[in-house]
């Protein structure tokens, strides 16, 4: 909450308040920041709509279970704390989104169980706070959240992140602890401000090799099965006959009339995929070669990157080190020679 002038800051915290104080209404158009936490409060009544001047409310802790539409004539407000209470996705009004002023928005610790699609129709925004609630997944539309700096999703049910996750490009800090999540998009690389990233205690088994571009300051990735259990479930498919053509094709530079060409066929050859090892100039279609490898991250933390090779006998230019991470599953179970196998082409 912002610090303001006593004289148009009330604090009524710890009240034992079961309603909203009309009492207030008398000081409406001079109150500034009103802090009603730990309260009693289930639900903010129409008359909120007369605190034309507010800039911070805090309801936290009340059992908060509706908010009035009136919140909508709240124009100066900037920050909205509403942590620990009982708010779901039918609880904000429909017109949220034109609080254009709205900057902070603390939503921890609710009943959402979807991302409040109101949120991403507010480019002013710069915190999200939407922690220890039933999240299932987030919108494709976030990525017109283009002036978040903090997002913390952590304490949901969230399985994966969408790519559009990377047109949030002033985001400095991103949790997404406590989820149950398995992998990451590619995308990440191109959060470029970011400096904070947790990860800890999902089901994460190896990172996207994108993500090495990140000048990240803090890396959180205990609790997380990383290779171990990937290696485990790891089944190589040999190349179909089509794919051995369409390699064939692709790395003899074979010239062809697309006009002659079945059109699935055409744009079957055109999303051939270059090996990542540079010495090699084969390409892959849908039959590919997962690849761990471990590399030294921002010069702090060593950890498993994702690498696709076009074969399991290509081996990577740069040697890898050997498996160990505190962060990592036992490993005693897995076979020596199916761990190299991954671990060294």
């Amino acid at each position: 909450m912002e610090t303001l002038d006593t004289e148009t800051s009330d604090d009524l915290s710890y009240c034992d308040l079961d309603s909203f104080p009309e009492v207030l209404l008398e000081r409406s158009k001079e109150i500034q920041s009103l802090q009603l936490s730990h309260n009693q409060i289930t639900i903010l009544p129409r008359s909120i709509g007369a605190f034309v001047n507010l800039i911070a409310l805090d309801l936290s802790n009340n059992g908060l279970s509706y908010i009035s539409d009136e919140i909508i004539h709240l124009k100066q407000l900037k920050t909205l704390i509403a942590r620990n209470n009982a708010l779901d996705q039918a609880a904000l009004p429909k017109e949220f989104a034109v609080l254009n002023n709205l900057e902070v928005v603390n939503f921890s610790g609710n009943n959402f169980s979807q991302f409040p699609l109101q949120l991403t129709q507010m480019p002013s925004l710069r915190r999200v706070y939407l922690g220890s609630n039933r999240l299932q997944s987030v919108p494709n539309d976030i990525k017109f959240m283009i002036g978040l700096e903090i997002l913390y999703l952590g304490g949901n049910n969230l399985t994966e992140i969408p790519a559009e996750i990377g047109h949030l490009s002033q985001l400095t800090a991103l949790n997404l602890c406590d989820n149950k999540l398995q992998s990451l998009p590619p995308t990440l690389m191109n959060l470029q401000k970011l400096q904070s990233l947790s990860l800890h205690n999902n089901s994460i088994c190896v990172l996207p090799q994108e993500i090495v571009a990140l000048d990240l300051v803090e890396l959180s990735l205990r609790n997380n099965p990383l290779v171990a259990r990937f290696v485990q479930d790891l089944v190589y498919k040999p190349p179909s006959l089509l794919e051995l053509a369409g390699r064939v094709l692709k790395t003899k530079a074979v010239q062809y009339e697309e006009s002659e060409v079945p059109r699935n066929l055409v744009d079957y050859l055109a999303s051939a995929q270059s090996c990542v090892n540079p010495r090699c100039k084969g390409v892959y279609f849908t039959s590919r070669w997962e690849h761990v490898k471990f590399v030294d991250f921002c010069g702090k933390y060593r950890v498993p990157l994702l690498q696709y090779l076009c074969a399991p006998n290509c081996t990577p230019a740069s040697p890898l080190v050997s498996l160990s991470s505190s962060d990592s599953e036992p490993e005693d179970d897995i076979p020596v020679v199916k761990m190299k196998k991954v671990l060294l082409g």
